[in-house]
């Protein structure tokens, strides 16, 4: 925030020459005694109206001093739950390539997020210093942990897990290249990459897309935000991974990612693009040979992983336009690209071709059947959105997305409590469900439109509104795979009917 103020002595003569003016106002519109006509009652001092002209100065208002720093802390949040409809009534009551609404048919209590922060001022010319904690507790918990971080607390759906927790400062570096200086981020924060966030009220839609649930998630480390130009932002950091903290086994490897990229404040706003990646090896360090308990090939192996996992790098790649067409349309474009370049998988079975070598070592089978040489896996998608808010009650959006998984790498189904963080630590994960074998890859093509209703409520303590959120969604494998479950066994579509309900709350 540019703040305006006084220079010490502008401020005093400026106060001396106000004080003047409104003495010498004063005197003058006092009622002469000597003026009022002869036999005529002298007005009661109450009701003099002319007094109430000396409040009348020429010249600028006087500026209220800016908030003070505690002023504009926050606390609030809000409560979400809801349901997802299969219409094919799948047997083992999983939605395929869903995580948050990943349970068919049956009511989901996403759960109840609680922030507490003190943004940085977006107009602060000096320095400027905040933070942000947020925690939440619900289903939606077993997807957002950081690694070694309660993410074993509770054997539940219902899990508890820190979403962010960080410092922030601004820091008024001006130079050719920072012209409005330069942002930092320490501590634990949520991903750049992606149009979608975890924070669900601020999503246009109760499901995710395929982009958003097998992308990063979150990041430990600092991040740098230089304000080249008004226009151009520039974004670089160093972070311990994907979903990962600091230190064993908060850290399923021992390298670090760069998180970076840029963005486009265009048309007065009106226009923005922001091109993100995050770069570094995500393989686990745990060894892969959980069948033996040897390390008969790779040293330090992970699961599936025919590499060194320090070095064997994952990259995710987005590019985000946002644009406000009108007032009330608004028109979003997420395009992405991921690489694993250090997985390898055998093409009769789809499982990790670690994992075979480590059967044939432990019952002299030959499952492998050719050298462990890194092929990599690649996924790349594009998600086009449309929202037009028709009034205060109602907002109508749509989602139409491809993503293609070529090796049926990422995309996955986790019915466990535990199955993501054991996938990430590097543990064997007998319930983590895969769309098929590795040499063939799936084509995935998602529709859905949906309502946004924020209807008007009474007054409550507390309770800041209400978001209802309904939603028509059909999944197709586009290449004739079938990664999907109906009521006996695997199919090629998956429609369903979602809503959730949220309650906003504010408590500071």
């Amino acid at each position: 925030m540019k703040w305006t103020y006084l220079s010490t002595v502008a401020a005093i003569s400026l106060a001396a020459g106000m004080s003047g003016v409104a003495h010498a106002q004063t005197k003058l519109l006092d009622v002469d005694p000597t003026l009022i006509e002869e036999n005529q009652a002298a007005p009661a001092p109450a009701a003099k109206p002319v007094k109430k002209k000396v409040a009348i100065t020429k010249g600028p208002a006087p500026v209220a001093p800016p908030p003070a720093w505690i002023d504009t802390l926050t606390v609030d949040g809000y409560i979400e739950g809801g349901v997802a409809f299969n219409f094919g009534q799948p047997f083992n009551k999983l939605n395929f390539g869903h995580l948050y609404t990943d349970r068919a048919n049956w009511p989901t209590f996403n759960g109840a997020v609680l922030t507490a922060q003190r943004p940085l001022d977006p107009k602060a010319t000096g320095y400027d210093f905040g933070f942000k904690v947020q925690v939440g507790v619900g289903e939606d918990m077993r997807y957002n942990h950081y690694l070694g971080e309660l993410d074993y607390a509770i054997p539940s759906r219902t899990q508890i897990a820190p979403i962010e927790a960080h410092a922030l400062a601004h820091l008024p570096w001006v130079s050719p290249i920072s012209e409005g200086g330069i942002d930092v981020k320490v501590g634990q924060f949520v991903t750049y990459n992606g149009a979608e966030l975890i924070y669900a009220k601020d999503n246009l839609f109760y499901s995710h897309s395929y982009i958003f649930n097998f992308g990063p998630f979150f990041h430990t480390g600092v991040m740098v935000t230089t304000h080249a130009k008004p226009w151009l932002d520039i974004y670089t950091g160093v972070t311990t991974g994907v979903n990962t903290s600091i230190g064993w086994p908060g850290d399923n490897n021992a390298s670090a990612s760069f998180h970076g990229g840029f963005g486009l404040n265009l048309l007065d706003g009106a226009l923005t693009v922001m091109g993100i990646v995050h770069h570094g090896p995500e393989n686990p360090k745990q060894t892969g040979d959980w069948l033996t308990q040897t390390a008969a090939f790779w040293p330090n192996t992970a699961l599936g992983c025919a590499c060194n996992p320090n070095t064997a790098n994952r990259t995710y790649v987005n590019l985000t336009t946002t644009w406000k067409a009108t007032e009330n349309l608004t028109l979003i474009t997420d395009m992405a690209y991921n690489r694993e370049s250090g997985w390898n998988t055998i093409s009769q079975t789809g499982l990790p071709a670690q994992t075979l070598a480590d059967i044939d070592a432990a019952f002299g089978t030959n499952f492998a059947g050719y050298p462990l040489k890194p092929q990599g896996a690649d996924a790349y998608a594009v998600a086009q959105y449309a929202s037009y808010k028709v009034n205060d009650l109602f907002k109508v959006n749509g989602r139409i997305e491809y993503y293609r998984d070529n090796k049926n790498f990422f995309v996955a189904g986790f019915p466990g409590y535990f199955d993501a963080v054991n996938l990430a630590h590097g543990f064997a994960c007998p319930s983590c469900i895969f769309a098929g074998p590795g040499n063939v890859g799936t084509s995935y093509l998602a529709l859905t439109a949906g309502v946004t209703i924020t209807p008007e409520i009474p007054k409550l303590p507390i309770i800041t509104g209400l978001i209802l959120r309904p939603e028509f969604r059909w999944d197709t494998a586009v290449n004739g795979a079938t990664p999907f479950f109906g009521p006996n066994g695997r199919k090629s579509t998956q429609g369903m009917f979602n809503m959730d309900v949220i309650i906003p709350f504010s408590l500071l």
